[in-house]
C-alpha cells in the first residue's frame, strides 16, 4: 500500500503524487505528449536506465494515463500514448513549465515575451524541423483542425495571449501592464490586411489561442477575420511543443509567438520573442520569401 493510501486519503495532491510517482514519471508525459511514443526513443531521450522506464511506463498504464497500441506483432512493440485521463494532466504540465520558467530559470516577473537568447527562447527556435504534435483543435465556428496532418498548403500559426470582443468580455486585470501581452487585435487586424500577401505565396493563416471556441467566434466576429482561429484550450498544443506561457486570471496564456509550417506539418521558421505584433506580419512574410 502506497503512503498516499495511508495518510492524506482524501487530499488531491496526495493521491495524484501516488500516481506519478517521481519526476522521471512526469518527464515520461511531456515525451509522450510531444510525440515520443516509443520505448526506446523514451529511453534515449530521457536518459533513464531500460529497467527504470519500463517500471514507470508499466506504472502509467495500469493507472490508465497511458495506453499501448501495437504497431508491430513480431516481435511484439507498443506505441505508448496519452489516454483522456493522461490528457487531463497536461494543464498540470503547463502549469510547472510556467512556473519553472518564470520563478527557477526567471526573476519572478509576469511577462507574455521572452528575452532573445533566452532558455525560453532556445527552446522555441529549436522546434524547427520538428512536426506539429497530432493534436486536433476546435476552431472558432465549431469545426475540427487535425494540426499534424499533412495539407496541401504552407500554414503560419500565430500563437497569441488573447483578444476579446468589445462588451463580450473584459481583458482581465492589469492586462495593459504584462509586457507582451497588449497587441493581439492589432496583430491579427495586421495578418487580415495582408492576407492576399500570403495568399500569394500559397500560405493559409491561422490564429491560435487558449482563449474558449465562444470568445475565440466572438472576436473574429468583430474584427471580421477571414481565416480561422483555433482554441487550444486543453493545452494540447501547448505541451506538445513545449510552447512558453503565461498565467493571467486564471487562465494558462501563450506568449506571443509564430510557426510557419510546410504542407508536411513540419516546422519551418519561428519568430520568438515577438516584440512588435504588427512589424511581425511583414517579417513573417520575409520569413515565408527566405525558406518557401
Amino acid at each position: 500500500m502506497k503512503r498516499a493510501d495511508l495518510q492524506d486519503a482524501d487530499c488531491g495532491i496526495a493521491q495524484a503524487l501516488g500516481v506519478i510517482g517521481d519526476w522521471w514519471t512526469f518527464l515520461v508525459v511531456r515525451d509522450v505528449a510531444g510525440g515520443t511514443t516509443r520505448f526506446d526513443d523514451l529511453q534515449r531521450e530521457l536518459g533513464v536506465s531500460r529497467r527504470a522506464l519500463a517500471e514507470r511506463l508499466a506504472g502509467l498504464v495500469a493507472h490508465g494515463v497511458l495506453e499501448k497500441r501495437p504497431y508491430s506483432e513480431r516481435p511484439p512493440r507498443h506505441d505508448y500514448v496519452l489516454t483522456p485521463k493522461g490528457e487531463g494532466l497536461l494543464p498540470a504540465l503547463i502549469a510547472l513549465q510556467d512556473w519553472g520558467s518564470r520563478h527557477v530559470m526567471g526573476d519572478g516577473a509576469l511577462t507574455a515575451t521572452g528575452e532573445q537568447g533566452s532558455a525560453e527562447s532556445r527552446r522555441v527556435h529549436d522546434l524547427v524541423g520538428r512536426k506539429l504534435p497530432d493534436v486536433v483543435l476546435e476552431r472558432h465556428d465549431g469545426e475540427h483542425v487535425a494540426l499534424g496532418a499533412p495539407g496541401d498548403t504552407w500554414s503560419v500559426l500565430y500563437l497569441f495571449p488573447g483578444a476579446f470582443a468589445p462588451g463580450a468580455h473584459n481583458y482581465p486585470p492589469g492586462w495593459g501592464d504584462i509586457p507582451g501581452a497588449p497587441g493581439c487585435t492589432l496583430e491579427s487586424l495586421t495578418y487580415a490586411a495582408r492576407q492576399a500577401d500570403f495568399a500569394a505565396a500559397g500560405v493559409a493563416i491561422r490564429g491560435v489561442s487558449t482563449q474558449r471556441p465562444d470568445q475565440l467566434a466572438a472576436f473574429a466576429e468583430h474584427a471580421k477575420l477571414p481565416y480561422p482561429l483555433l482554441s487550444d484550450q486543453d493545452s494540447k498544443l501547448a505541451a506538445g511543443l513545449l510552447l512558453p506561457t503565461f498565467r493571467a486570471a486564471g487562465v494558462d496564456r501563450f506568449k506571443r509567438l509564430s510557426l510557419l509550417a510546410d504542407p508536411g506539418a513540419v516546422i519551418r521558421a519561428v519568430q520568438f520573442p515577438i516584440i512588435d505584433p504588427a512589424g511581425s506580419v511583414a517579417e513573417m512574410l520575409d520569413l515565408i520569401e527566405n525558406v518557401h
